[in-house]
């Protein structure tokens, strides 16, 4: 895993922490392929060095909206375990998605920065005490809450990440332009 060098024996002395979430009751049964990835995590949080013991999966915010942090008991419960330094990494398929705002998402950068808790995903290990991790991050986070806006929905700007139909990747058939009046 790219950047795997990151994560210390502090690191793997606190948990790992899988964070599993889909947005709507629809997607949690239309894209079960996506939330089995999510699962998966946990494998992955062992392989890198946490025992199974150690890896936490929160999935209390299954099918409800990341639009307002406040109203995900799983997420106010991941930001209060890294806010007590009990996390060591969290796990998702992206994670600039944990949250959908900037702020949320701000704020979650700022905790793990504070707690020396790394955020790992598919592209690799971040480091929020590094300023380029942070950047890079912080830019990701913007990119995703203005994807999350347009009406299209794109939202995941990584496609091998994008939820799944029988284990193949959903691309729309056609492609809606407007005419010219």
């Amino acid at each position: 895993m790219n950047g795997a060098s990151k994560i210390t024996t502090e690191h793997r002395a606190r948990s790992a922490v899988v964070y599993v979430r889909q947005s709507t009751v629809m997607q949690v049964r239309e894209h079960a392929e996506s939330t089995a990835r999510q699962y998966g995590l946990s494998g992955v949080a062992v392989e890198l060095g946490w025992t199974a013991e150690q890896v936490m999966v929160v999935d209390a915010d299954l099918g409800v909206s990341g639009r307002f942090g406040s109203e995900r008991d799983g997420f106010r419960e991941l930001i209060s375990r890294v806010c007590l330094g009990e996390v060591g990494a969290i796990f998702g398929l992206e994670v600039s998605r944990l949250a959908r705002s900037s702020a949320e998402f701000a704020r979650l950068l700022e905790l793990a920065r504070l707690t020396d808790t790394l955020l790992i995903d598919g592209d690799g290990v971040y480091d929020l005490g590094d300023v380029n991790d942070r950047l890079l991050l912080g830019l990701k986070g913007s990119m995703s809450e203005a994807l999350c806006g347009r009406p299209h929905k794109a939202s995941y700007a990584n496609p091998s990440v994008m939820p799944t139909w029988r284990g193949k990747l959903f691309a729309p058939s056609k492609i809606w332009l407007p005419s010219s009046a």
